[in-house]
């Protein structure tokens, strides 16, 4: 069982997350990204961490603020605040770091991880995917994951709406 400073050490900043990266690099561990708001868990999404993180030694995820998830999903989202979220991702025995990111995309983030397997989830093509192109020209790998029907926060929201 995971403890509290256990969960919080997966939780990283631009100024933490590099020595991580450093640290896993020389061990030899693959490195898998992926992004998302994650809002509110469910188990589409743990179905997707799972399979992303059997692609490696390591799972990173970057997970947009709340003022990028209100941004992208409008202003009723984030259900749940950036505390709420990082340490429910942070808490998943299949991740290694949790990273908020302020920008609609992270281009940027992936930029500064340079993951060895990039992967998204639904019928994203790879070429589609934001940051491809910083992976695929180090000579990594872009996967799209399936979604798991039925499982997404909009429609948890839609259900406690009773809609």
């Amino acid at each position: 069982m995971a403890s509290f400073l256990h969960i919080r050490h997966k939780i990283h900043t631009l100024e933490t997350l590099p020595a991580e990266l450093a640290k896993w690099r020389a061990a030899g561990d693959r490195i898998v990204f992926t992004n998302g708001c994650f809002d509110l868990l469910h188990f589409g999404h743990l179905h997707y961490l799972a399979e992303a993180r059997d692609l490696g030694e390591r799972l990173v995820v970057g997970m947009n603020s709340g003022a990028s998830v209100s941004r992208l999903k409008g202003p009723h989202r984030p259900i749940n605040d950036e505390l709420t979220r990082t340490h429910l991702m942070a808490a998943l025995e299949v991740v290694d770091a949790v990273i908020l990111f302020e920008e609609d995309t992270p281009y940027t983030l992936i930029q500064l991880v340079q993951p060895d397997i990039l992967v998204k989830g639904g019928d994203w093509q790879p070429e589609q995917i934001v940051g491809s192109d910083v992976v695929l020209g180090r000579g990594g790998q872009v996967l799209s994951l399936p979604f798991i029907t039925g499982y997404s926060t909009t429609n948890i929201e839609q259900k406690i709406l009773g809609r």
